[in-house]
């Protein structure tokens, strides 16, 4: 992307900052990552079939390990049983382009074949977590409006019916659809692919986030935005050396998740094998690093924590280690420095994004700018960002503080059935209003100073207080409530309820907590209450959280 020209013919972009003084928008300084012309026909299971490396392609290179049974999927395995489901699934079901699949299982092998196989017809997947509750899961199906769902056995009953009903995975007649039409023989991979009849601009998911005002949103993303963001981080990868091991990534995020999710794809794209994990567990990932000489690896500031403190960690053989890219929230200098101390040999990257802008909208790259302490890293070249200011809407230059913006082609068509919510976010030139308090230092790296949404990051989750709220308000020894982030090492942060109890009543800590743990899924779950003759709030009636956040962490000064 071109900066702006002043009329002399001169670039007005700081070639060190990005910065254009004449607009006061940041501009990208990596170099252009090239993309597919638009009016190109072309899925992103299409875009990263045709960037697999032939060595991937043409052989029984391994694509999927299972890290707790051991059981793999080639490159060629995988297409085939792509291209066998999407068959069976257009013959058995009459799928067509524009469909919503909603997705409700753990992750498997089978998970990422059914990504490609509807992203590649053009069917819209809606991946969502297992573990919500059912009233949390209804909502999301009222959002995406799916024609067919997908789950196991075992979670299904939470589904409400759905117009073609719900295959079950975990079943033999799934189990079918996975060889049913697959080819024999070992012809060229790229004809396992359906072929391709689907427009960039078409919707290829809805992936679940939280948005300010509570309730779980739906936020819509196009074959373009992953097919942006896909070769944006292929034509920045480094140069691999052939006497280099084979990449091998450790997935232990959940495929739902945005992470989770384009790290899928990326390693697809890219000829790795990918190792998944069903479940997480600190201990059976250092042992799948050690089984499966991982090299890469995803990994939220919670987890650098745990290497950082864990004396378990140091009965592995993590040498195969190379990198972790980090992500979900900020990550402390001190953390970052212990973790080097601890595992000199690994590069530490941060990055920064949301599900709205396809989970990457900055990152460091290499040695250099993972030294830079602090910083999330730096815009990509396709990016633009506006540092704005809250209270007067004027855009500032380097080194101020204020509401990150950002425009360019990963950034979502919106939030599905909530038209609202989207002009809130995404105004008429195209900038979405990322609600982070950030600012972009004299050489282009961004920093997240604070957040001015009111999400709880707990781990790589994101938890609205005003849905908590809304639950503590439906109890009947509850006045009033107000709920808040309260830090904690371990996890980032953890939603902590201040209460004003009903005159009379006694309701204890563990009451409350157990009230909104039966409600909701097991990583909102309030973890400390405190009792509180009243909510301070601002004459508007808005809670002022700031104080109680104060009245928090003085609280738990003066114990400690």
């Amino acid at each position: 992307m071109a900066g702006p020209t002043h009329p002399s013919g001169h670039s007005t972009v700081d070639p060190t900052s990005g910065y254009c003084s004449a607009t006061k928008t940041f501009h990208g300084l990596r170099p252009p990552a090239p993309l597919p012309p638009l009016s190109q026909p072309l899925s992103v299971s299409h875009y990263a079939l045709s960037l697999l490396p032939f060595s991937s392609s043409s052989s029984s290179s391994t694509f999927l390990v299972d890290a707790s049974s051991g059981h793999r999927l080639s490159y060629t395995d995988f297409l085939r049983r792509v291209r066998s489901l999407t068959l069976s699934l257009q013959s058995r079901f009459s799928l067509s382009k524009g469909d919503v699949a909603f997705i409700l299982a753990p992750t498997s092998l089978h998970v990422p074949v059914i990504y490609f196989s509807l992203l590649s017809i053009g069917v819209v997947v809606s991946p969502a977590n297992p573990l919500g509750s059912p009233s949390e899961i209804a909502h999301q199906v009222h959002l995406c409006r799916p024609a067919i769902a997908f789950s196991t056995s075992q979670i299904a009953p939470k589904l409400p019916p759905v117009p073609r009903g719900t295959i079950l995975i975990d079943s033999p007649e799934f189990e079918s659809m996975l060889t049913q039409y697959s080819s024999s023989g070992d012809g060229p991979v790229a004809e396992t692919m359906p072929p391709n009849r689907v427009e960039q601009s078409d919707s290829a998911a809805i992936l679940f986030s939280s948005g300010t005002t509570g309730r779980v949103k739906g936020v819509l993303l196009t074959h373009r935005n992953l097919i942006a963001l896909i070769a944006g981080l292929y034509h920045t990868r480094p140069e691999r050396d052939e006497s280099e091991p084979h990449p091998v990534s450790l997935v232990p995020l959940p495929l739902f998740h945005v992470f989770g999710f384009f790290v899928l794809v990326k390693a697809f794209a890219f000829g790795e094998t990918l190792v998944l994990m069903e479940k997480f567990d600190f201990v059976a990932m250092l042992g799948a690093i050690e089984k499966y000489r991982v090299t890469h690896m995803p990994v939220s500031p919670p987890l650098i924590v745990a290497f950082v403190k864990s004396q378990i960690a140091e009965k592995y053989d993590l040498s195969s280690l190379q990198s972790v890219g980090c992500g979900g929230a900020p990550l402390g200098k001190e953390v970052v420095g212990r973790f080097r101390e601890k595992f000199p040999h690994v590069e530490i990257n941060q990055g920064y994004g949301l599900t709205e802008t396809c989970g990457v909208a900055t990152r460091t790259l290499g040695p250099d700018e993972a030294n830079h302490h602090g910083s999330v890293g730096r815009i990509p070249q396709n990016m633009e960002a506006k540092i704005v200011d809250p209270t007067t809407g004027d855009a500032l230059p380097p080194g101020q503080r204020g509401e990150l913006w950002l425009r360019g082609p990963t950034i979502m068509k919106g939030y599905v059935g909530d038209e609202k919510a989207t002009a809130e976010t995404i105004n008429s030139d195209g900038w979405l209003r990322t609600g982070d308090l950030c600012y972009i230092d004299s050489v282009g790296f961004l920093f997240i100073v604070d957040r001015l949404k009111e999400l709880i990051k707990y781990k790589a989750y994101q938890v609205a207080p005003a849905e908590l709220e809304h639950l503590l308000h439906s109890n009947p020894d509850v006045v009033d409530a107000a709920v808040i982030p309260y830090p904690d090492e371990e996890v980032g942060q953890i939603p902590m309820a201040f209460v004003v109890r009903k005159p009379g009543s006694n309701i204890t800590e563990s009451q409350i907590m157990d009230f909104i743990s039966k409600q909701v899924a097991p990583y909102k779950k309030i973890r400390r209450v405190a009792f509180i003759s009243s909510i301070p709030k601002s004459p508007a009636g808005k809670i002022l959280r700031r104080e109680l956040v104060n009245l928090a962490t003085s609280v738990r000064s003066a114990k400690l």
